[in-house]
């Protein structure tokens, strides 16, 4: 069932977001050659957790860690550990957070020190692929529409949309309907409506779209073993467009 959430829960849903946005903003300063994952989770959970939050990911369907951090050829869902970060990495990192029943998700791909060319174009056209789909998100345009205008978007560069793996919407849990693909046609699927909070985030690789899952059950990475590139935004469709929640200042009053 797709949620409309009345003006006081957008709000409350904006408030988690503001926090996981603060976390990212927070980690941008420590994500540099050198550092272990597992400093970077420790240093999430903290701050989430005196912001009077719960980090949402968390023991959700088992996951051991507040972050989802995945470095180069892993897509999504990577699980903290003591490895170091390397110059010349990227680093995806996707965080949620949950205060008062309401939850909020949001993911940057960093640079690690100095990038290559080719890496810093992959993240460009990731982030600027997501601000592509959000402007979609509006009453009356249709769920593919999103996606299609990220996958038309990014393919004329040669990169790739993961088909697996998808947006979502948000509120009361973290992943609610509907599903929002990063792919597809027009004028398909569900109808958008006011009042609809959804998670919009486009993971595009540098080669092949195929994936596959570690060992781990969780870590997913690029079948060839091509970066990947992963941008989070979550926003409430408004009468006037869409209005991002999951950055700064995204709180009304």
């Amino acid at each position: 069932m797709v949620r409309i959430r009345t003006e006081r829960e957008i709000e409350l849903i904006a408030i988690s977001c503001q926090i996981v946005s603060d976390t990212l903003d927070m980690l941008t300063e420590y994500v540099k050659p050198g550092i272990k994952i597992t400093e970077l989770d420790k240093k999430a959970e903290a701050f989430i957790l005196d912001c009077g939050a719960r980090p949402a990911f968390k023991g959700y369907m088992g996951f051991p860690a507040t972050l989802c951090v995945s470095v180069d050829d892993e897509v999504v869902h990577g699980i903290p550990n003591d490895r170091r970060l390397v110059e010349g990495q990227i680093v995806g990192i996707d965080c949620g957070a949950e205060k008062d029943g309401y939850y909020g998700d949001h993911a940057r791909t960093f640079a690690v020190g100095n990038i290559s060319e080719d890496k810093n174009k992959l993240i460009k056209i990731t982030h600027e692929s997501l601000i592509r789909g959000i402007a979609e998100a509006k009453p009356e345009n249709y769920v593919s529409d999103i996606g299609h205008a990220i996958q038309s978007f990014v393919e004329p560069h040669g990169y790739s949309v993961v088909r697996e793996l998808v947006g979502h919407g948000i509120g009361t849990d973290l992943h609610e309907e509907p599903q929002i693909p990063n792919y597809g046609e027009p004028n398909q699927g569900y109808k958008l409506r006011e009042g609809m909070c959804i998670a919009i985030e486009p993971m595009i690789n540098m080669g092949l779209k195929e994936i596959k899952t570690d060992s781990d059950g969780w870590t997913i990475r690029t079948l060839d073993g091509q970066a990947s590139a992963h941008f989070e935004h979550t926003i409430a469709i408004t009468s006037n467009g869409p209005r991002i929640l999951s950055q700064k200042d995204s709180i009304n009053g």
